[in-house]
């Protein structure tokens, strides 16, 4: 079983690495709504400071969501849902699998560009460590939650912006305990609750989050 859970992984990301540009997209998203952001604000360091955290997350959040529809959509169409089904691993651990794939192909990238955002904003030099770490710990979470609208919607043609709607309530709490984290990690405050928060909300979604997804895609199949 989980022979094929490792071989459903290798080839997503051989696909990932084929298709590295498109997930770079995501990444210049990211940065270019960012360096957009202070023609709304002003460019003043001091305002910038103050919610340059804040902005980041919220934009790590909606580039995780831009990718959703790429997560079961191509195997509905070309018959590797069926694969899937048929496969002699458990459904859940091929979606933890998929997810996992899907992760680092964008959420890990957004942690890797974060610290060279936090200087566009002008946030002080603890930001070059917190602001990856909070990442690291919520975007699997986000991805997770997502794997669920992006199954509800599989075959449904309506793409990542319903999907985005559904699951974007349940993504609200990590994007809360996560901006919390990661302004306390830069004032030098204590973060660990919120921290541990995060870590229960990432336990709680791989728990739940392969369990619910399968079950969707057992619905789109029919």
């Amino acid at each position: 079983m989980l022979r094929a859970a490792l071989a459903l992984l290798a080839h997503d990301l051989r696909l990932a690495r084929r298709r590295f540009g498109e997930n770079l997209l995501v990444v210049g998203f990211f940065t270019l709504a960012l360096a957009l952001f202070p023609l709304g604000v002003g460019a003043s360091p001091d305002i910038l400071g103050r919610i340059g955290a804040g902005v980041i997350w919220v934009l790590a959040l909606l580039a995780v969501l831009l990718g959703l529809d790429r997560l079961f959509q191509p195997d509905l169409e070309g018959g590797g849902l069926e694969q899937m089904l048929l496969s002699p691993a458990p459904l859940e651990l091929l979606v933890l699998a998929r997810c996992l794939a899907h992760w680092l192909g964008t959420g890990l990238l957004l942690a890797f560009a974060s610290p060279l955002l936090a200087i566009l904003v002008h946030l002080p030099a603890e930001a070059l460590w917190a602001l990856p770490l909070t990442l690291l710990l919520g975007t699997p979470t986000l991805t997770l939650i997502g794997s669920i609208g992006a199954a509800l919607l599989a075959g449904s043609g309506k793409g990542a912006v319903l999907a985005a709607l559904l699951v974007l309530p349940l993504d609200i709490p990590v994007l809360i305990f996560g901006l919390s984290a990661a302004e306390a990690l830069i004032a030098g405050l204590d973060a660990s609750g919120a921290l541990l928060f995060m870590g229960a909300f990432l336990l709680a979604a791989l728990a739940l989050a392969p369990l619910a997804t399968a079950a969707a895609l057992r619905l789109a199949l029919g």
